[in-house]
């Protein structure tokens, strides 16, 4: 059995599916803080099943020692973490209390269970503003905000317990690169809170005429076209690597570091192309000027996740788009009323 900590979330959830298509069993661990309880019932559509459900927050020690006796279970996926950086900025310390200790009390209820394997969502923002791409895993880290700064302090402390126990743990530290798209289905996919902070949702809202524009902030980047770069990774391509990470920390004890990512860098405008081309709607764009802290490239060297886990993403942009139209055009038309 796996436990998946934030499974009701865009990543989680696709990762749950990931988890069903190969047959593996999870219960998913979800306070509902950036989820909504629909998510649950769309996703046991998606599997054909009952899904098993424990609400509650993972830096309840108490609660998660429970759950992993009560359900034997045998590895954690972990994803529950508060995820804006502009939020982060405003509000640091909730950043610090939730994802840096949540996840100490995570590791903590792991040791006393005597459950050593766990796949964790870290980001690619460890790696600042990099000077060069496409960024390799032994690139210098960084963080720009304190949400970056949650994700680094979360490796080292995942790097010092391995090494206090290097025979008990098994860690993959998963560095994402710009998780986009939905599962296939149409039934699970990005939902976020408000106005989108990610490039996908907000150009899939402009094209289902729920905005008016997109915004692109920046179009004088050393870049092709003059605007931002970067790695976009289908959802269910990522939800994948941590299938197969799993499998990977089955056969080897220690510690695990890997970028997810396609190795292909994307502009503002190649996705807006793409996505005009897959919805057949016209997005209309305000350029403006950049943005503080934006980088003008990033994209990663995957090459290491494919060595190591046989894994390389699949779906290439027109995919993307497609299954994230087909997401945005079930969400307008009330998918769960």
């Amino acid at each position: 059995m796996i436990l998946v900590t934030g499974g009701a979330g865009y990543i989680g959830s696709h990762t749950c599916a990931a988890l069903a298509a190969v047959g593996q069993p999870f219960v998913i661990l979800d306070n509902f803080s950036n989820a909504q309880h629909s998510v649950i019932e769309r996703l046991e559509r998606v599997v054909g099943a009952k899904v098993q459900l424990v609400e509650g927050d993972v830096a309840d020690a108490e609660l998660v020692g429970r759950l992993l006796r009560d359900h034997r279970v045998t590895a954690v996926m972990h994803f529950a973490a508060h995820k804006a950086v502009g939020e982060s900025v405003e509000q640091p310390l909730r950043y610090y209390q939730n994802n840096v200790g949540g996840t100490v009390a995570l590791l903590q209820a792991m040791q006393q269970a005597e459950v050593g394997m766990l796949v964790f969502s870290s980001s690619a923002t460890v790696y600042g503003d990099p000077a060069s791409v496409p960024i390799t895993e032994n690139f210098p880290l960084a963080a720009t905000n304190p949400y970056g700064w949650t994700k680094l302090m979360m490796e080292q402390v995942l790097a010092d317990v391995v090494a206090s126990q290097p025979d008990f743990w098994r860690v993959a530290r998963l560095r994402y690169f710009n998780p986009v798209g939905a599962h296939a289905s149409g039934l699970i996919g990005e939902d976020p809170l408000g106005v989108p902070n990610n490039l996908m949702p907000y150009v899939a809202q402009v094209a289902s005429g729920q905005r008016p524009h997109l915004n692109v902030w920046g179009s004088d980047y050393p870049t092709p076209d003059g605007t931002g770069v970067r790695d976009y990774i289908h959802v269910m391509d990522l939800a994948e690597g941590h299938v197969s990470a799993l499998r990977h920390l089955q056969d080897h004890a220690g510690l695990l570091t890997v970028n997810l990512g396609t190795g292909r860098g994307i502009s503002v405008l190649e996705m807006v192309a793409a996505f005009e081309k897959a919805s057949g709607r016209r997005i209309p764009l305000q350029i403006g000027p950049r943005r503080a802290g934006d980088v003008a490239q990033c994209w990663a060297d995957p090459s290491l996740a494919q060595n190591l886990l046989g894994w390389q993403a699949k779906a290439g942009l027109q995919e993307i788009c497609r299954d994230a139209w087909t997401w945005q055009c079930a969400r307008t038309m009330g998918l769960d009323g």
